[in-house]
Parts: structure tokens; C-alpha cells; sequence
């Protein structure tokens, strides 16, 4: 029989097509979400994007969408940002047991992202485990997992947190040591600004071992929290500014005795001259009991200014 001549330019595609090689065909059709800007070159792969700048300075711009993927840097300058803030969502993926980015390069930037349901073995399961290095974070959640941060110690590293929220975060059970929404070790300095703390489930909201510490026009809602501790826990003690924020504890506490606390496990740090002022403090509606708003075990002399404090808070304890 006599083929068409309409049809023979499509057979030949067909042709042409069917001595491509099948994986070739597969690399053409898969997703790269991973833009390294600088270069242009996008990637399959969260890692590769990270390690194609290496050394180097860098940033992965992510497209929306959902992805169970994580990364390790180990060098460089990375940013990691959302292309549209918010429609980028990391759920569920941990790199080496620990987070979903695993940083201990020279600097780490986080913009825009999500960082969901991340446990892992040893129950400290992060969005971000920060190992060495500078790190900023904007306009990112992190929610429903074991820890939001968590960081070693780099006593010449500053921490920097800006428009984020931290939701259902923490946890002390099992028998293993407490996780918290945030927990910094000894660093340089952490500085949180306008950022939400809220319905935590066990530990601290923010746990901070460095030397110094700001925490300023935030909000620490604990009303759906379930067994937290303390709001502000800066247990080596240290310098700073807490002030403008808005807290509010909850009824189910685990230790309910003091909103803000100083050096409670040692005086690692002078705490002379800690700044906390222009807060507002209060229980939540319901609540019948007494707190401190500023427990203190440094024995340092604290510049405590003016805080609105709700019914049962007294504004200073020395323990």
C-alpha cells in the first residue's frame, strides 16, 4: 500500500524520535526547580544546585511547589530563596539525620521558604542546623517539627532572623533531651526582629547561648502551646536588647515560673546591662497565677525599664 505524502514528514519524526536515546528523552522532560542565578543553570537536585557554587557565592532561586528534598553546604556563600515568598515548601526531608539544610559554610541566606514535618532519630529534627557560619533568615515559616533552628557553636558568627514565623515547634518526651522552636549555642550574636513565636510544643521558644542577643517587635503567643518552658531562655547569660515584643503564656506549661530567664544554667556570659524594655506581658484570658516576667540568676545588673505587665506578673526575680 501507498503511504500519503501528507504522512511521511510525520513518520520521519517518528523515526527521528525513536533513535533518541530513552534517557535522554527523560533528561529533556525533568523538573529542575533549582536556579542558580549567578550562572543560569538549573538543577534536578537541591544539592548539585549548592554544590555548583562550592566555594563560591551563590543564589538558588526555588520554584513554588512542594518538594521532599534537603541539602548539606559545606563551603561558600549560599542563598537559598523562594521565587514567589511562601509557595515553596521543604516537608519532610533531612540531610545526615539533622535538617532539611544542613549549613556550615562562610554564609547561609534563607528568603521565603517553608520548612514542614521534619523529624529524625535522635528527636532534634530542623528546618536549618546551623554548624558554623553566618546565617540570616527572612520571611520564612517553619512549622511542625521537632526544632525550627538549631546551631552549634561559632563564637565569630552572627545570627540574624527577620519577618519569620515559628509554629508547633519543640518537644520534650521520650526521655530525650528537650528541642525548642529555636536553639542557638554559643554564638556571636542572634538578632530576631519582627517574627511570631506561637502554640509550641515542649522547651523553649528561643534558647540562646550567645553573647549577645536582641530580640525586638516580635510576638511569643503561647495560648495553644502544650508543656513549654520559658519564652526567652538565655541560659549562659548575655548582652542585648529585649524589647517591644508581646508575650502571652498559656495554660499548659511545663514550668509557667518566669516568661524571660538569665543565665539559669551558668554565667558563661556578663549579662550587665541587659536591656528588657517596652514589653507587653500578660497570661492568656482565663488565667489565674503567678509568673515572673525576669527571672535572674547572674547576679548581673540588669537595666530593666518600663514593661506593661499583666495581672500575677512581678517584673524581677533574683533566684
Amino acid at each position: 500500500m501507498n503511504t500519503p505524502k501528507a504522512f511521511k514528514p510525520a513518520l520521519a519524526a517518528i523515526g527521528m524520535i525513536a533513535a533518541i536515546p530513552a534517557s535522554a528523552l527523560w533528561a529533556q522532560g525533568a523538573r529542575a526547580p533549582y536556579t542558580v542565578i549567578e550562572s543560569g543553570r538549573s538543577f534536578a537536585a537541591l544539592q548539585e544546585a549548592v554544590n555548583a557554587i562550592g566555594e563560591g557565592t551563590g543564589t538558588i532561586r526555588i520554584e513554588s511547589g512542594t518538594y521532599r528534598d534537603c541539602a548539606v553546604q559545606v563551603a561558600g556563600d549560599v542563598g537559598f530563596v523562594a521565587q514567589v515568598a511562601g509557595q515553596t515548601v521543604f516537608d519532610g526531608a533531612a540531610c545526615e539525620g539533622k535538617a532539611t539544610i544542613v549549613a556550615r559554610g562562610r554564609s547561609t541566606r534563607v528568603e521565603g521558604l517553608i520548612f514542614q514535618n521534619i523529624t529524625v532519630p535522635d528527636a532534634n529534627g530542623s528546618g536549618i542546623r546551623l554548624e558554623r557560619g553566618n546565617l540570616t533568615v527572612r520571611q520564612s515559616w517553619f512549622r511542625d517539627s521537632e526544632q525550627g533552628i538549631l546551631s552549634a557553636d561559632d563564637p565569630t558568627a552572627a545570627v540574624l532572623i527577620e519577618k519569620s514565623t515559628f509554629s508547633r515547634l519543640g518537644r520534650c518526651d521520650r526521655g530525650l533531651s528537650c528541642a525548642h522552636s529555636v536553639y542557638f549555642g554559643d554564638y556571636g550574636s542572634v538578632t530576631i526582629r519582627r517574627s511570631r513565636f506561637e502554640a509550641g510544643r515542649g522547651g523553649h521558644y528561643v534558647k540562646s547561648r550567645a553573647g549577645r542577643i536582641e530580640v525586638t517587635e516580635s510576638s511569643f503567643d503561647d495560648t495553644a502551646g502544650s508543656t513549654t518552658n520559658y519564652m526567652i531562655d538565655v541560659p549562659a547569660g548575655a548582652t542585648g536588647r529585649i524589647a517591644d515584643n508581646v508575650f502571652v503564656q498559656g495554660r499548659d506549661k511545663e514550668n509557667y515560673s518566669a516568661f524571660i530567664a538569665v543565665a539559669a544554667e551558668g554565667r558563661v556570659h556578663s549579662s550587665a546591662g541587659l536591656s528588657i524594655a517596652g514589653n507587653n506581658a500578660r497570661f492568656a484570658p482565663g488565667i489565674s497565677r503567678s509568673s515572673a516576667f525576669v527571672a535572674d540568676w547572674s547576679g548581673d545588673p540588669l537595666a530593666i525599664g518600663g514593661n506593661a505587665l499583666g495581672s500575677g506578673l512581678t517584673r524581677f526575680d533574683k533566684r
